[in-house]
């Protein structure tokens, strides 16, 4: 029998190590590991699949020299990844979807409330002893009730938005693939049937009150809220964001922030995590978190869990439970 040895970036929650450790033999990278001995590690024949994160990237030219059978990411996400190439290159891919759903559109939520209701600024005001009592003016925010919310994209998350923010009173719009578009039938609309309107990128941009980003990343969403779409935006409008960093030009959002251009921002993913744009740590009216959507003990766990599932099905020469590429070719690693 072929021995399975996986290499994993970063340690997984529970019952994701202990999956692998029953499985096979388990590497753990040292910390700080560069993007060559990563490089290195999957060309060195001794893995079998390397259990990954958002921060590890596998581009062309690692995958032309891997051999790996797969790699299994610890997230929904996978732009971390050269996806064709890894089929070209016969290595499966595998993700970790529809687990983080609700914990994520918690998160978006959050984010508005918190950013309309200036929740941070208020904290930090009450900590530093500045509160002296009750004053008509004192942290004067905005209303989310019966303000319109923009959803960029209509997937399971944005769904799950859409049916807090109904829950709330608000008005809920949404364009289904920005910055283009496609028909969505009532049957595919359900439960949001005749209580979501769906409108052009260009008129949800312009009528949002808060517009909220639920897009994957790609080329055709690169910098999708670059300046101009900022301009476009309310004076008034809050754009928030827990989908990929590189979706919003965010030293464009910084200059707009800064300039009244719109009123302000929530953020939970950043354009080069973990690295901000200049100035925007600075600005007061924003709400950042540090990519925390899916950060809930039960979620990870399940996260842990799949994304353990997955490397051992590909390291057994099987297709993954959560396919990304199930097209690419099984063959033994080494």
């Amino acid at each position: 029998m072929t021995a399975i040895d996986f290499f994993v970036t970063t340690p997984l929650p529970a019952p994701g190590m202990q999956l692998l450790e029953a499985a096979g033999t388990v590497t753990v990278a040292e910390n700080g590991m560069t993007h060559a001995e990563l490089a290195d590690a999957c060309a060195s024949g001794n893995y079998t699949v390397v259990v990954a994160q958002l921060r590890d990237e596998f581009d062309a030219a690692l995958l032309d020299r891997a051999k790996i059978a797969g790699i299994s990411n610890f997230a929904v996400g996978y732009n971390n990844i050269d996806v064709t190439a890894a089929t070209a290159n016969s290595v499966l891919v595998g993700n970790t979807p529809g687990v983080l759903t609700d914990a994520t559109a918690d998160i978006a939520v959050l984010l508005m409330l918190a950013v309309a209701r200036r929740c941070v600024e208020a904290d930090a005001f009450v900590r530093a002893g500045k509160f002296h009592g009750w004053e008509p003016e004192l942290l004067l925010g905005h209303d989310v009730s019966g303000k319109t919310l923009g959803l960029a994209g209509f997937g399971r998350i944005a769904r799950a938005t859409a049916r807090r923010a109904l829950a709330f009173g608000m008005t809920v719009a949404f364009c289904p693939r920005p910055p283009s578009d496609r028909e969505v039938s009532e049957e595919e609309l359900g439960e949001f049937a005749g209580r979501v309107r769906h409108v052009s990128w260009t008129e949800l941009v312009a009528a949002s009150d808060y517009l909220s980003v639920h897009v994957p990343l790609n080329d055709q969403t690169r910098h999708l809220v670059d300046a101009a779409v900022l301009k476009a935006m309310k004076p008034s409008a809050i754009l928030i964001n827990t989908a990929r960093g590189p979706i919003v030009d965010e030293r464009a959002l910084v200059t707009a922030l800064r300039d009244g251009t719109i009123a302000g921002a929530g953020l939970d993913v950043f354009e080069d995590e973990p690295r901000l744009a200049p100035g925007l740590a600075e600005l007061p009216n924003t709400v950042l978190l540090p990519h925390v959507g899916s950060a809930t003990v039960p979620v990870r766990a399940e996260m842990a869990r799949r994304c353990a599932e997955n490397a051992i099905a590909m390291a057994r020469g099987e297709l993954p439970p959560y396919p990304v590429n199930p097209e690419a070719p099984r063959t033994a690693a080494r």
